[in-house]
C-alpha cells in the first residue's frame, strides 16, 4: 500500500520517516520529496508497505501524531482517475 505522509517538518530526512513507519511493519520504499534548490525536505513523502494490514495500522497510530514537533497527517494514496482510465484501457 502507498501512504502518503504530510506536514512534515522541513527538517526530516528519509531514514527519520523510515523509523517512524519502521515499528508497524516492512518497507518496501520511502520517498521523501525534496526542494531542488534547497535541498530540504518539502513537507511531505510516501511511504511503500507490502502488507495492508499492517499500513493500516501505521495509517491508523500515526495520522494525527505529533512528530518532531508537526501535527503529521497519514493517509492512503487514492488512485488518480488517469490512473483507473490507464488501467481499464490496457487491461482488454
Amino acid at each position: 500500500m502507498n501512504i502518503y505522509v504530510g506536514q512534515l517538518p522541513n527538517s526530516v530526512n528519509e531514514k527519520e520517516l523510515r523509523e517512524l513507519f519502521m515499528e508497524y511493519g516492512e518497507i518496501v520504499n520511502v520517498n521523501l520529496i525534496m526542494d531542488r534548490y534547497s535541498g530540504r525536505s518539502k513537507g511531505f513523502g510516501f511511504i511503500d508497505m507490502p502488507n495492508n494490514s499492517e499500513a493500516d495500522q501505521a495509517i491508523k497510530g500515526l495520522n494525527k501524531t505529533m512528530f518532531k514537533g508537526s501535527e503529521i497527517k497519514v493517509n492512503q494514496v487514492q488512485e488518480s482517475r488517469r490512473d483507473k482510465r490507464l488501467k481499464k484501457k490496457f487491461r482488454r
